[in-house]
């Protein structure tokens, strides 16, 4: 056995969320993808049997009442709450985060008010949020203006209505300054706008103690919801009365079986929802969410584990990996990172299908990237270990 190997066995000993791994259906693969897609837990199988065999099958309409269907999105937008450092009464779960980001955008330029008329929003942006941004602009008749996260302070002036960030790049795994540059969108009269589908789950973010205007994130990464589980939507209470959601639907209608020819909007975030819940994607992810509950896992301690593993990686790959073969493109601050490492690799492509052969998982981005995503509730410091070698011996 290995120094390193060694090492990992000590540390998966003393790691306190070591436990939490059996919460998980997992193999013998590496699974360093959890940012894109979290592993399946264990208690998702069952719950949702039961919802298509008794609740659907059984209880059928009478499920909207008795199984609590109705008011799920609030429900778990409440099991979410704690995980973004919001207090309950401000999620609502619901839709696809590319809907969410819009209803947050158009309704941060409401918000905004008159004689503001650009949007800035992060030009390394996923490309869907700046899909939507271009559209929210083009809707709204403001100007949309493509920054960096570091020039947006600069980019700021009256003008500014709304400003669309990314929490964690997702390509380099960048954790950009939430407080300070929701500070600056604050100074500047503007209203800001998160997408924390890179870091929610992963560290903390909280939102509620810095301010946060609206905030949107999907659930199938970190959250472990499952492959295209509902999105979910923060408004902070105190603009939750003067929310203009673009999508308004009888969900979010005062009275949503008053079927009233004129909308008016429900209180609080029941406003963001549009229309039906997806309630079997939705009942799945509630499941999901439990094992934060029944193993007591804190948000505090799943960071710290979470930059011990890359940590751990980075040197792994430098003692495994030849010198010069891979560059990590991910911050080396823990300040600055969020919970995966990226390593540029001029043939990526061919490397990362190579790993996954060899059951070591991550994924590839184009050009020229390997990402590694460290999801602390079933990662141990074993698979960080195996993953630098096996990549070592493929990239020799």
């Amino acid at each position: 056995m290995s120094e390193l190997a060694a090492e990992a066995e000590k540390l998966d000993a003393a790691d306190e969320l070591a436990g939490v791994r059996a919460q998980f259906v997992l193999d013998d693969v590496v699974y360093l993808d959890g940012n894109s897609l979290g592993a399946l837990p264990a208690g998702v199988p069952g719950r949702v049997e039961d919802v298509v065999r008794r609740q659907w099958g059984e209880l059928r309409i009478r499920s909207w009442d008795e199984s609590g269907w109705w008011t799920a999105p609030e429900r778990i937008g409440d099991r979410i709450a704690p995980l973004v450092g919001a207090a309950a009464g401000q999620i609502v779960v619901g839709d696809s985060t590319s809907v969410n980001v819009f209803k947050a955008l158009v309704g941060a330029v409401r918000l905004a008010g008159e004689g503001r008329d650009e949007i800035v929003v992060d030009a390394t942006t996923f490309p869907t949020d700046g899909y939507i941004a271009e559209s929210a602009a083009r809707m709204t008749g403001c100007t949309l203006r493509p920054v960096t996260p570091a020039e947006v302070p600069g980019a700021l002036g009256d003008r500014t209505a709304a400003v669309l960030l990314n929490h964690v790049d997702y390509r380099t795994g960048r954790l950009h300054d939430l407080p300070a540059l929701t500070a600056a969108v604050h100074a500047a009269g503007a209203v800001a706008v998160w997408d924390l589908c890179h870091s929610a789950g992963a560290l903390p973010v909280g939102l509620d103690e810095h301010g946060v205007d609206l905030a949107v994130g999907c659930t199938y990464k970190y959250l472990n919801g499952g492959p295209g589980s509902p999105a979910y939507l923060y408004v902070r209470r105190s603009l939750q009365d003067r929310f203009d959601s673009p999508l308004p639907g009888w969900n979010s209608h005062a009275e949503p079986f008053g079927m009233r020819p004129a909308y008016e909007p429900a209180a609080g975030a029941v406003r963001g929802r549009v229309g039906t819940p997806d309630i079997l994607s939705m009942l799945a992810l509630e499941a999901a969410l439990e094992v934060w509950d029944a193993e007591r896992v804190s948000i505090g301690a799943v960071r710290a584990k979470s930059l011990a593993l890359s940590d751990f990686f980075l040197r792994c790959v430098d003692s495994y990996v030849p010198a010069g073969r891979v560059e990590s493109v991910t911050p080396a601050a823990h300040a600055e990172r969020g919970s995966q490492v990226a390593l540029r690799c001029p043939d990526a492509g061919d490397v990362m299908k190579r790993l996954i052969e060899r059951g070591v998982v991550g994924d590839f981005r184009h050009p020229d990237v390997l990402r590694f995503g460290f999801t602390p509730l079933y990662v141990g410091f074993a698979d960080v270990e195996r993953a630098a070698r096996v990549l070592g011996d493929v990239v020799r």
